[in-house]
Formats: C-alpha cells, structure tokens, sequence
C-alpha cells in the first residue's frame, strides 16, 4: 500500500511552465517500478499523460516534447515538468502508481492554463 500527494498545480498562462510534484508515503518508490501522472478535464474522462515504468517513460501524444515525467528515490517523490502549457493542458493531474495488481491514485492537483 503507498499513500501518494500531489502539489504544485496553480494558475499559469499559456506558455508558462509548472511543476507537480508526487510524494509517496508508507512505502519507498524504490521498490515501485509503475508510477505515472494522469489527468482530468471538465467533462471528459481521465487520460493517460505520462509514464515511468521500469526507467523507461511513455508520454501521450498531445503532451511529447513539453512535458517530462523524472523520479527522485532519494526523495520518494515523482516529477512532472510541464512547459510551453496551452490551455487544453487545463485539468485536475493525479498521480498513480501501479503495484502488483492494484491501483493507488492521489487526490490530484488542479492546473489552470489561462489564454
């Protein structure tokens, strides 16, 4: 079981730059080779944004060459450094991580891109 808190999501204009951080808790990343980020828009289901499993990342499409997912062990945090956001960016981000068969999410963290 691992217990995951998202921060870092705010108000920022198109353009800008943020970064969500994910810390876990009860339990080392270490040992957790599937964490990820996912998000929410207003209406629309969640969608996968990024990925880190066994060191290697996966990004969706509408997010490659923007947006960069990093792992701190040392820190038990996940990362998502989000750049160049468009307002379609606008969502609630969750973390997740994957262990054996079950699912842990975060509360998420809501990310406002204004135009």
């Amino acid at each position: 079981q691992v217990q995951l808190v998202e921060s870092g999501g705010g108000l920022v204009q198109a353009g800008g730059s943020r970064r969500l951080s994910c810390a876990a808790a009860s339990r080392s990343i270490f040992s957790i080779n599937n964490m990820g980020w996912y998000r929410q828009a207003p209406g629309k289901q969640r969608e996968l944004v990024a990925t880190i499993i066994s060191g290697f990342t996966n990004y969706a499409d509408s997010v490659k060459g923007r947006f960069t997912i990093s792992r701190d062990n040392a820190k038990n945090t996940v990362y998502l450094q989000m750049n160049s956001l468009k307002p379609e960016d606008t969502a609630v981000y969750y973390c997740h991580a994957a262990i054996g068969t079950m699912f842990y999410w975060g509360q998420g963290t809501q990310v406002t891109v204004s135009s």
